[in-house]
């Protein structure tokens, strides 16, 4: 096949499809750990709906050989490897589908101690949750899981008109309420929006390196080589190419403009969380 053609058909593939057909290119299904130069452990962090697939690919298709060291999950290591794990997790709340605090803190400890790096990306809380919102309920409704809003909506006026007909089911869903996931085999609870903004917030704060994704939107070299500068990777940036995020930048404000029950829901966020944006460096 032509390498453009084998090019055009990579960049249609989802997240998913994508990340596994990196792994087979570079056979990274091997378990071993090993440490090469002065490497330390890098984990990638994000909650659920952040943009961690998107660093993901950046990883695998940028930084050479050591992306075959790459795993998506989390182990943790008592000392310094060259190992590259990626994962949903949080700091304080049990949540489904991210690992729990007690897996998180051993990750920071590790990271405190010098002897690994901890690599968390964030969006605005609120393009995140209309995000899981939808990837959830697509999930409950069909199994089925998606790589974004845009798969699902082809506009925004098909989302809010979804979101208008159905805004108990999202309310439900932004309380954390376990009967939002009634159609699956157990209701263990996702994060309620403010949990969500908390877990955030907590984050950046302990993170060694913290990264918004509408920042790789703008400019996703220099995000990127950040990423590098911390996980020592020689890298010549004069030849890099690295593609911007496909998510819209900021997306909810389209939402909250055209449909105004989703804008009371926004207006009516207690202080708390409202003060948990803005110091996450968002308007709220």
């Amino acid at each position: 096949m032509h390498l453009v053609q084998k090019l055009i058909n990579f960049a249609g593939k989802s997240p998913q499809e994508k990340l596994q057909a990196v792994r087979a290119q570079f056979n990274i299904m091997d378990y071993r750990v090993v440490r090469t130069k002065n490497d330390r452990t890098a984990y990638v962090i994000g909650l659920f709906g952040t943009g961690r697939w998107y660093v993901n690919e950046l990883i695998l298709q940028n930084i050479g050989t050591r992306a075959k060291y790459f795993r998506d999950g989390i182990r943790f290591h008592s000392g310094p490897t060259s190992m590259i794990y990626s994962g949903h997790a949080t700091i304080r709340h049990v949540s489904r589908g991210q690992y729990p605090p007690r897996t998180t803190g051993r990750l920071l400890k590790a990271a405190e101690s010098g002897f690994a790096d901890v690599i968390f990306i964030y969006r605005h809380p609120v393009d995140s949750l209309l995000t899981n919102w939808v990837w959830w309920r697509t999930y409950i409704g069909s199994k089925r899981m998606i790589s974004g809003i845009s798969e699902i909506y082809r506009t925004t006026d098909a989302l809010c008109a979804d979101l208008e007909q159905n805004f108990p089911d999202f309310l439900a869903f932004a309380e954390g309420n376990p009967a939002f996931f009634a159609g699956l085999s157990d209701r263990q609870r996702f994060l309620s929006f403010p949990e969500f903004v908390e877990e955030t917030l907590l984050h950046t704060g302990n993170a060694t390196l913290a990264l918004k994704l509408e920042d790789f939107m703008i400019d996703p070299v220099t995000e990127f080589s950040k990423i590098t500068d911390v996980m020592s990777v020689d890298l010549d940036r004069s030849g890099l190419r690295v593609a911007p995020p496909r998510s819209k930048p900021y997306g909810y404000l389209a939402v909250q403009e055209k449909l105004p029950i989703f804008k009371r829901f926004i207006d009516d966020l207690n202080s708390e969380t409202r003060r948990g944006i803005e110091r996450i460096g968002y308007d709220a």
